[in-house]
Protein backbone atom coordinates (compact mmCIF):
# COMPACT_ATOMS: atom_id res chain seq x y z
CA UNK A 1 0.00 0.00 0.00
CA UNK A 2 1.29 3.40 -0.90
CA UNK A 3 1.63 6.14 1.57
CA UNK A 4 3.33 9.63 2.45
CA UNK A 5 6.17 9.83 4.42
CA UNK A 6 6.29 12.94 5.91
CA UNK A 7 9.24 14.35 8.58
CA UNK A 8 7.45 17.66 9.32
CA UNK A 9 8.41 20.60 11.22
CA UNK A 10 10.28 22.64 8.24
CA UNK A 11 8.38 26.18 6.70
CA UNK A 12 7.22 25.90 2.95
CA UNK A 13 8.85 28.91 0.70
CA UNK A 14 8.34 29.14 -2.92
CA UNK A 15 5.55 29.04 -5.37
CA UNK A 16 3.19 26.59 -6.70
CA UNK A 17 1.20 26.52 -10.32
CA UNK A 18 -2.63 25.37 -9.65
CA UNK A 19 -4.12 23.16 -12.23
CA UNK A 20 -7.60 23.18 -13.78
CA UNK A 21 -10.86 22.62 -11.14
CA UNK A 22 -11.72 18.86 -10.75
CA UNK A 23 -15.11 20.12 -9.69
CA UNK A 24 -15.32 22.00 -13.48
CA UNK A 25 -13.31 19.02 -15.44
CA UNK A 26 -15.88 16.61 -14.81
CA UNK A 27 -18.82 18.15 -15.58
CA UNK A 28 -17.37 19.69 -18.76
CA UNK A 29 -16.32 16.10 -19.91
CA UNK A 30 -19.82 14.81 -19.11
CA UNK A 31 -21.33 17.93 -20.86
CA UNK A 32 -19.36 16.82 -24.54
CA UNK A 33 -22.16 14.30 -24.75
CA UNK A 34 -24.98 16.75 -25.84
CA UNK A 35 -23.04 16.68 -29.18
CA UNK A 36 -21.45 14.55 -31.94
CA UNK A 37 -18.99 16.96 -32.82
CA UNK A 38 -15.74 17.52 -30.70
CA UNK A 39 -15.50 19.38 -27.62
CA UNK A 40 -11.75 20.46 -26.62
CA UNK A 41 -10.74 21.23 -23.29
CA UNK A 42 -7.94 22.63 -21.88
CA UNK A 43 -5.93 22.95 -18.56
CA UNK A 44 -7.62 19.52 -17.80
CA UNK A 45 -5.93 18.16 -14.14
CA UNK A 46 -4.03 14.74 -14.40
CA UNK A 47 -6.75 13.11 -11.18
CA UNK A 48 -7.82 9.53 -10.64
CA UNK A 49 -11.40 11.15 -11.14
CA UNK A 50 -10.95 12.41 -14.27
CA UNK A 51 -9.42 9.59 -15.60
CA UNK A 52 -12.56 7.81 -14.34
CA UNK A 53 -15.04 9.38 -16.15
CA UNK A 54 -13.41 9.49 -19.43
CA UNK A 55 -13.33 6.13 -19.10
CA UNK A 56 -17.10 6.20 -18.56
CA UNK A 57 -17.79 8.11 -21.77
CA UNK A 58 -15.23 5.53 -23.70
CA UNK A 59 -17.11 3.03 -22.65
CA UNK A 60 -20.56 5.20 -23.84
CA UNK A 61 -19.32 5.60 -27.32
CA UNK A 62 -17.27 8.61 -27.37
CA UNK A 63 -13.58 8.63 -28.70
CA UNK A 64 -11.54 10.50 -25.68
CA UNK A 65 -7.91 11.23 -27.06
CA UNK A 66 -5.82 12.94 -23.98
CA UNK A 67 -2.44 15.06 -24.29
CA UNK A 68 -0.88 16.30 -21.10
CA UNK A 69 -3.73 18.85 -19.98
CA UNK A 70 -5.49 18.62 -23.06
CA UNK A 71 -8.45 16.28 -23.90
CA UNK A 72 -10.87 15.98 -27.01
CA UNK A 73 -14.46 14.00 -26.80
CA UNK A 74 -16.27 13.26 -30.06
CA UNK A 75 -18.49 10.70 -31.91
CA UNK A 76 -17.28 7.25 -31.75
CA UNK A 77 -18.41 3.89 -32.21
CA UNK A 78 -22.11 5.47 -31.26
CA UNK A 79 -23.79 6.30 -28.40
CA UNK A 80 -24.59 3.85 -25.46
CA UNK A 81 -27.84 4.65 -23.36
CA UNK A 82 -26.82 2.30 -20.38
CA UNK A 83 -23.18 3.50 -18.18
CA UNK A 84 -20.83 1.23 -17.02
CA UNK A 85 -21.39 0.35 -13.50
CA UNK A 86 -18.14 -0.05 -11.97
CA UNK A 87 -17.03 3.46 -13.07
CA UNK A 88 -20.42 5.48 -12.17
CA UNK A 89 -19.96 3.74 -8.72
CA UNK A 90 -16.19 5.47 -7.78
CA UNK A 91 -17.36 8.32 -8.31
CA UNK A 92 -20.91 10.81 -7.43
CA UNK A 93 -19.67 13.03 -10.42
CA UNK A 94 -20.61 10.31 -12.99
CA UNK A 95 -24.45 10.46 -12.46
CA UNK A 96 -24.33 13.51 -14.45
CA UNK A 97 -24.38 11.33 -17.54
CA UNK A 98 -28.04 10.97 -16.94
CA UNK A 99 -29.22 13.99 -18.44
CA UNK A 100 -27.76 13.95 -21.90
CA UNK A 101 -27.78 10.14 -22.59
CA UNK A 102 -31.94 10.93 -21.99
CA UNK A 103 -31.71 14.18 -23.93
CA UNK A 104 -30.40 12.19 -27.12
CA UNK A 105 -31.29 9.08 -26.79
CA UNK A 106 -34.66 9.13 -24.91
CA UNK A 107 -33.50 6.95 -22.48
CA UNK A 108 -30.52 6.96 -20.22
CA UNK A 109 -29.99 3.62 -17.51
CA UNK A 110 -27.36 4.54 -14.13
CA UNK A 111 -26.69 2.87 -11.14
CA UNK A 112 -26.50 5.38 -7.97
CA UNK A 113 -23.18 6.74 -7.55
CA UNK A 114 -20.13 6.07 -5.12
CA UNK A 115 -17.38 8.56 -4.15
CA UNK A 116 -16.36 9.59 -1.06
CA UNK A 117 -18.05 8.96 2.19
CA UNK A 118 -19.04 12.24 3.92
CA UNK A 119 -22.62 11.90 3.89
CA UNK A 120 -26.02 11.16 2.26
CA UNK A 121 -25.97 13.47 -1.00
CA UNK A 122 -29.19 12.06 -2.08
CA UNK A 123 -29.97 12.20 -5.93
CA UNK A 124 -34.00 13.04 -5.44
CA UNK A 125 -32.83 16.59 -6.60
CA UNK A 126 -31.51 15.26 -9.66
CA UNK A 127 -34.57 13.26 -10.44
CA UNK A 128 -37.27 15.73 -9.62
CA UNK A 129 -35.57 18.26 -11.67
CA UNK A 130 -35.86 15.85 -14.61
CA UNK A 131 -39.44 14.38 -14.06
CA UNK A 132 -40.51 18.76 -13.89
CA UNK A 133 -38.68 18.90 -17.62
CA UNK A 134 -41.26 15.47 -18.17
CA UNK A 135 -38.53 12.53 -17.80
CA UNK A 136 -40.34 9.15 -16.36
CA UNK A 137 -38.28 7.84 -13.70
CA UNK A 138 -38.00 4.39 -12.34
CA UNK A 139 -35.66 3.14 -9.60
CA UNK A 140 -35.07 -0.79 -8.91
CA UNK A 141 -31.87 -2.73 -7.94
CA UNK A 142 -29.72 0.50 -7.49
CA UNK A 143 -30.24 1.52 -10.99
CA UNK A 144 -32.22 4.77 -12.25
CA UNK A 145 -33.74 4.46 -15.75
CA UNK A 146 -34.88 7.66 -17.20
CA UNK A 147 -37.03 8.04 -20.78
CA UNK A 148 -38.76 10.58 -22.53
CA UNK A 149 -39.56 11.39 -25.94
CA UNK A 150 -38.62 14.58 -25.88
CA UNK A 151 -37.27 16.50 -23.08
CA UNK A 152 -39.42 19.75 -22.72
CA UNK A 153 -38.92 22.99 -20.82
CA UNK A 154 -40.06 23.67 -17.35
CA UNK A 155 -39.81 25.44 -13.74
CA UNK A 156 -37.53 23.93 -11.55
CA UNK A 157 -37.38 25.66 -7.69
CA UNK A 158 -34.63 23.59 -5.75
CA UNK A 159 -35.46 23.14 -2.36
CA UNK A 160 -31.51 23.02 -1.68
CA UNK A 161 -29.07 24.71 -4.02
CA UNK A 162 -27.42 21.75 -5.30
CA UNK A 163 -24.30 21.59 -7.37
CA UNK A 164 -25.12 18.77 -9.07
CA UNK A 165 -28.68 18.78 -9.49
CA UNK A 166 -28.07 22.63 -11.30
CA UNK A 167 -25.52 21.13 -13.68
CA UNK A 168 -27.79 18.06 -14.46
CA UNK A 169 -30.97 20.22 -15.14
CA UNK A 170 -28.62 22.66 -17.07
CA UNK A 171 -27.26 20.38 -19.50
CA UNK A 172 -31.24 18.47 -19.79
CA UNK A 173 -32.47 22.03 -20.63
CA UNK A 174 -29.84 22.88 -22.93
CA UNK A 175 -31.56 20.43 -25.05
CA UNK A 176 -35.14 20.60 -24.04
CA UNK A 177 -38.04 22.11 -26.24
CA UNK A 178 -38.90 25.33 -24.67
CA UNK A 179 -37.53 27.37 -21.77
CA UNK A 180 -36.41 25.92 -18.48
CA UNK A 181 -36.21 28.05 -14.98
CA UNK A 182 -34.44 26.63 -12.55
CA UNK A 183 -34.79 28.51 -9.32
CA UNK A 184 -32.59 28.74 -6.23
CA UNK A 185 -29.60 27.10 -8.62
CA UNK A 186 -26.23 26.88 -7.29
CA UNK A 187 -23.72 29.30 -8.36
CA UNK A 188 -20.74 28.27 -7.67
CA UNK A 189 -17.67 28.99 -9.81
CA UNK A 190 -17.55 25.38 -11.48
CA UNK A 191 -21.31 25.93 -12.60
CA UNK A 192 -20.42 29.07 -14.12
CA UNK A 193 -17.64 27.66 -15.57
CA UNK A 194 -19.92 24.87 -17.50
CA UNK A 195 -22.76 27.49 -18.09
CA UNK A 196 -19.58 29.45 -20.45
CA UNK A 197 -19.06 25.96 -22.19
CA UNK A 198 -22.78 25.35 -23.02
CA UNK A 199 -23.23 28.28 -24.19
CA UNK A 200 -19.92 27.69 -26.69
CA UNK A 201 -21.83 24.96 -27.99
CA UNK A 202 -25.08 26.96 -28.47
CA UNK A 203 -27.00 27.11 -25.25
CA UNK A 204 -28.84 30.34 -24.60
CA UNK A 205 -28.41 30.46 -20.66
CA UNK A 206 -29.06 33.65 -18.38
CA UNK A 207 -28.35 33.92 -14.91
CA UNK A 208 -29.29 36.38 -12.67
CA UNK A 209 -28.40 35.50 -8.80
CA UNK A 210 -29.80 31.88 -8.07
CA UNK A 211 -32.10 32.13 -11.15
CA UNK A 212 -31.22 30.14 -14.10
CA UNK A 213 -32.94 30.54 -17.61
CA UNK A 214 -32.09 27.84 -20.53
CA UNK A 215 -33.84 28.70 -23.76
CA UNK A 216 -33.20 24.90 -25.05
CA UNK A 217 -31.87 23.57 -28.38
CA UNK A 218 -32.89 21.00 -30.79
CA UNK A 219 -29.10 20.27 -30.73
CA UNK A 220 -25.39 22.19 -29.44
CA UNK A 221 -22.23 21.65 -31.60
CA UNK A 222 -18.60 21.14 -30.63
CA UNK A 223 -16.47 23.85 -28.87
CA UNK A 224 -13.09 24.43 -27.61
CA UNK A 225 -12.82 25.58 -23.67
CA UNK A 226 -9.94 26.56 -20.99
CA UNK A 227 -11.26 25.05 -17.60
CA UNK A 228 -11.14 27.54 -14.48
CA UNK A 229 -8.30 27.17 -12.01
CA UNK A 230 -8.61 24.37 -8.75
CA UNK A 231 -9.99 26.98 -6.02
CA UNK A 232 -9.92 23.91 -3.71
CA UNK A 233 -6.13 22.95 -4.69
CA UNK A 234 -5.17 26.54 -4.61
CA UNK A 235 -6.86 26.78 -0.55
CA UNK A 236 -4.98 23.59 0.21
CA UNK A 237 -1.05 24.66 -0.51
CA UNK A 238 -2.11 28.49 1.04
CA UNK A 239 -3.18 26.30 3.90
CA UNK A 240 0.14 24.42 3.62
CA UNK A 241 2.67 27.73 4.22
CA UNK A 242 -0.01 29.28 6.61
CA UNK A 243 0.32 25.60 8.69
CA UNK A 244 3.96 25.65 8.75
CA UNK A 245 4.60 29.46 9.15
CA UNK A 246 6.31 29.63 5.42
CA UNK A 247 6.03 31.99 2.83
CA UNK A 248 3.90 30.57 0.00
CA UNK A 249 2.72 32.00 -3.59
CA UNK A 250 -0.46 30.29 -5.32
CA UNK A 251 -0.15 31.59 -8.99
CA UNK A 252 -2.65 30.73 -12.13
CA UNK A 253 -5.91 30.79 -9.58
CA UNK A 254 -8.94 33.48 -9.30
CA UNK A 255 -8.79 35.20 -6.67
CA UNK A 256 -12.45 36.51 -6.62
CA UNK A 257 -13.33 32.96 -6.57
CA UNK A 258 -11.84 32.86 -3.15
CA UNK A 259 -13.14 35.55 -1.17
CA UNK A 260 -14.64 33.77 1.73
CA UNK A 261 -11.82 31.46 1.93
CA UNK A 262 -8.94 34.49 1.88
CA UNK A 263 -11.23 36.48 3.96
CA UNK A 264 -11.04 33.51 7.01
CA UNK A 265 -7.43 32.97 6.70
CA UNK A 266 -6.73 36.58 6.97
CA UNK A 267 -8.89 36.79 10.30
CA UNK A 268 -6.62 33.62 11.39
CA UNK A 269 -3.67 36.55 11.49
CA UNK A 270 -1.74 35.47 8.06
CA UNK A 271 -0.51 38.21 6.09
CA UNK A 272 -1.77 37.98 2.22
CA UNK A 273 -0.69 39.47 -0.73
CA UNK A 274 -4.10 39.16 -2.89
CA UNK A 275 -3.60 39.42 -7.22
CA UNK A 276 -6.01 38.64 -9.60
CA UNK A 277 -4.33 35.45 -10.70
CA UNK A 278 -2.23 34.94 -7.40
CA UNK A 279 -1.76 35.28 -4.00
CA UNK A 280 0.95 35.14 -1.37
CA UNK A 281 0.64 33.89 2.17
CA UNK A 282 2.82 34.51 5.16
CA UNK A 283 1.88 31.96 7.98
CA UNK A 284 1.92 33.39 11.45
CA UNK A 285 4.01 31.98 14.31
CA UNK A 286 0.69 30.91 15.72
CA UNK A 287 -2.80 31.79 14.40
CA UNK A 288 -5.50 33.34 15.80
CA UNK A 289 -9.16 31.87 16.44
CA UNK A 290 -11.77 32.36 13.94
CA UNK A 291 -15.24 31.15 13.61
CA UNK A 292 -15.78 29.46 10.53
CA UNK A 293 -19.11 27.98 8.70
CA UNK A 294 -19.27 25.97 5.44
CA UNK A 295 -22.02 26.34 2.79
CA UNK A 296 -23.20 26.95 -1.12
CA UNK A 297 -20.56 29.72 -2.51
CA UNK A 298 -20.16 32.29 -1.96
CA UNK A 299 -20.33 31.20 1.75
CA UNK A 300 -17.04 29.35 2.67
CA UNK A 301 -16.45 25.86 0.91
CA UNK A 302 -17.02 22.73 2.34
CA UNK A 303 -13.83 21.29 0.83
CA UNK A 304 -11.50 23.40 2.96
CA UNK A 305 -13.37 22.60 5.77
CA UNK A 306 -10.73 19.75 6.84
CA UNK A 307 -7.77 21.42 6.16
CA UNK A 308 -8.62 24.45 7.60
CA UNK A 309 -9.32 22.47 10.73
CA UNK A 310 -5.80 21.61 10.83
CA UNK A 311 -4.52 24.42 10.69
CA UNK A 312 -6.75 26.00 13.48
CA UNK A 313 -5.51 22.58 16.04
CA UNK A 314 -2.60 24.78 15.99
CA UNK A 315 -4.47 28.64 16.96
CA UNK A 316 -4.08 30.48 19.91
CA UNK A 317 -7.29 29.97 21.34
CA UNK A 318 -10.76 28.27 20.59
CA UNK A 319 -12.12 28.15 17.03
CA UNK A 320 -15.49 26.89 16.12
CA UNK A 321 -16.52 25.39 12.55
CA UNK A 322 -19.81 24.59 11.49
CA UNK A 323 -20.01 22.14 8.42
CA UNK A 324 -23.44 22.97 6.77
CA UNK A 325 -23.44 20.83 3.76
CA UNK A 326 -21.89 17.45 4.30
CA UNK A 327 -23.05 15.72 7.42
CA UNK A 328 -20.28 13.29 7.52
CA UNK A 329 -17.26 15.27 6.49
CA UNK A 330 -15.51 14.56 10.02
CA UNK A 331 -14.25 10.80 9.47
CA UNK A 332 -10.43 12.65 9.74
CA UNK A 333 -11.26 14.16 13.22
CA UNK A 334 -10.07 10.96 15.12
CA UNK A 335 -6.44 10.75 13.20
CA UNK A 336 -5.85 14.12 14.02
CA UNK A 337 -7.14 13.74 17.79
CA UNK A 338 -4.19 10.93 17.67
CA UNK A 339 -1.49 13.98 16.33
CA UNK A 340 -2.69 15.88 19.26
CA UNK A 341 -5.49 18.37 18.06
CA UNK A 342 -7.95 18.83 20.67
CA UNK A 343 -10.96 18.50 18.94
CA UNK A 344 -14.40 18.40 20.34
CA UNK A 345 -17.85 17.65 18.30
CA UNK A 346 -21.51 18.57 18.93
CA UNK A 347 -23.60 17.60 15.71
CA UNK A 348 -22.47 19.55 12.89
CA UNK A 349 -20.07 21.85 14.83
CA UNK A 350 -16.35 21.56 15.93
CA UNK A 351 -14.69 23.58 18.84
CA UNK A 352 -11.23 22.97 18.18
CA UNK A 353 -9.09 24.80 21.13
CA UNK A 354 -5.51 25.22 19.49
CA UNK A 355 -2.43 23.34 21.18
CA UNK A 356 1.48 24.29 20.89
CA UNK A 357 1.83 21.61 18.43
CA UNK A 358 0.98 18.52 16.85
CA UNK A 359 2.64 14.76 16.74
CA UNK A 360 3.29 12.91 13.90
CA UNK A 361 1.46 9.46 13.37
CA UNK A 362 0.36 6.91 10.99
CA UNK A 363 -3.27 7.81 9.30
CA UNK A 364 -5.28 7.06 6.87
CA UNK A 365 -7.28 9.53 4.63
CA UNK A 366 -10.81 8.53 4.26
CA UNK A 367 -11.60 10.65 1.62
CA UNK A 368 -9.90 13.37 -1.08
CA UNK A 369 -10.33 16.59 2.12
CA UNK A 370 -9.06 14.71 4.69
CA UNK A 371 -6.19 13.02 3.35
CA UNK A 372 -5.41 16.86 2.43
CA UNK A 373 -5.61 17.72 5.75
CA UNK A 374 -3.89 14.86 7.58
CA UNK A 375 -0.77 15.72 4.77
CA UNK A 376 -0.91 19.76 6.24
CA UNK A 377 -0.82 18.33 9.86
CA UNK A 378 2.02 16.36 9.13
CA UNK A 379 3.94 18.81 7.68
CA UNK A 380 3.54 21.10 10.73
CA UNK A 381 3.65 18.18 12.97
CA UNK A 382 6.82 17.09 15.57
CA UNK A 383 8.50 13.81 14.15
CA UNK A 384 6.63 11.52 11.08
CA UNK A 385 3.66 10.91 9.76
CA UNK A 386 2.38 8.41 7.29
CA UNK A 387 -0.93 8.79 5.46
CA UNK A 388 -2.34 5.80 4.45
CA UNK A 389 -5.03 5.44 1.42
CA UNK A 390 -3.63 7.85 -1.00
CA UNK A 391 -5.65 6.54 -3.93
CA UNK A 392 -8.74 9.19 -1.99
CA UNK A 393 -5.97 11.81 -2.18
CA UNK A 394 -4.88 10.99 -5.93
CA UNK A 395 -8.59 11.58 -6.75
CA UNK A 396 -8.48 15.52 -5.90
CA UNK A 397 -4.69 16.74 -5.85
CA UNK A 398 -2.48 15.75 -8.83
CA UNK A 399 1.24 15.33 -7.56
CA UNK A 400 0.54 16.85 -4.32
CA UNK A 401 3.75 15.32 -3.39
CA UNK A 402 5.96 16.81 -5.99
CA UNK A 403 4.55 20.16 -5.36
CA UNK A 404 5.04 20.03 -2.09
CA UNK A 405 8.23 19.04 -2.15
CA UNK A 406 9.09 21.96 -4.55
CA UNK A 407 7.98 24.29 -1.73
CA UNK A 408 11.03 22.54 0.68
CA UNK A 409 8.96 19.78 2.70
CA UNK A 410 10.27 16.76 3.53
CA UNK A 411 7.76 14.23 2.08
CA UNK A 412 8.03 10.79 -0.23
CA UNK A 413 5.38 8.84 -1.69
CA UNK A 414 6.24 5.06 -1.14
CA UNK A 415 5.04 1.36 -0.65
CA UNK A 416 3.83 0.96 3.01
Amino acid sequence: MECFCIDGGVPLSGTVSIDGAKNAALPACIAALLTDEPVILHHVPQLRDVSTILYTLGALGRRVVRHDDHVSIAAGKGLSAKADAYSVRQMRASFLVLAPLVARLGRSVVPLPGGCAIGARPVDLHLEGLRALGARVEERDGVVTVTADRLTGGRVALPYPSVGATEQLLMAASLADGETVIENAAIEPEVEDLVDLLRKMGATIEMNERTIRVDGRSELHGAEHTLIPDRMEAGTFLLAGAITSGTVTAEGLRSEHMVSFLEALGSTGADLEIESTAVTVRGPTRPRPVEVMTGPHPAFPTDLHPPLVAYLSLAGGSSRLTESVFEDRFAYVDALRAMGAQIDRDGRTLAIRGGDSLRGRAVEATDIRAGAALTLAGLAADGYTTVTRLEHIDRGYSGLERKLRALGARIERSQG
